[in-house]
């Protein structure tokens, strides 16, 4: 009866220290036909599209300045509602999601990002005044404290209907 070793019945090869991997494989296999290189991954040749990110960019920004222009032309009582407001929504859809009800998701950022947008509005104004960073905290806990809490426009619109 003959026995084989485990060396010659792998197909991995034999070492010093034990046994070896095979070779890695190349992730990226390029073929040439004719003067035309084919990639193994057709992702990469396609995403040479910058011109139309560039142009959804554009676009985008070009809405976030108008929203920046839109927040600029607020008083700082009507930003301090509409970050109540936002703030409201906001916790309504974290209810949503914990409930499993249907929301979107991308609601979320936009709303962050909007009230994010606002404070920093309100705060330019604050340094504008020559409000100092200490002053400004105490002066966003006043306000906090002075919160009176309503429920948010997507609510009350409901109630009225």
């Amino acid at each position: 009866m003959a026995t084989m070793s485990l060396a010659a019945a792998s197909p991995l090869s034999s070492t010093a220290r034990g046994i070896a991997a095979p070779p890695p494989r190349t992730a990226f296999l390029s073929l040439r036909f004719g003067g035309v290189t084919a990639t193994r991954f057709a992702g990469l040749a396609a995403a040479s599209q910058p011109v139309e990110r560039r142009a959804a960019a554009a676009v985008a920004m070009a809405k976030r300045e108008q929203e920046l222009e839109e927040i600029r032309a607020m008083t700082t009582e009507q930003l301090e509602e509409e970050v109540v407001d936002l703030k409201g929504e906001l916790f309504l859809l974290r209810l949503k999601r914990s409930a499993r009800q249907e929301f979107k998701n991308s609601e979320f950022g936009r709303m962050r990002k909007r009230i994010a947008r606002m404070l920093t509005v309100k705060r330019e104004r604050e340094i504008e005044q020559g409000i100092n960073k200490r002053l400004s905290r105490k002066l966003d806990r006043k306000w906090k404290q002075s919160i009176v809490v309503r429920p948010p426009p997507s609510l009350r619109e409901n109630k009225e209907a």
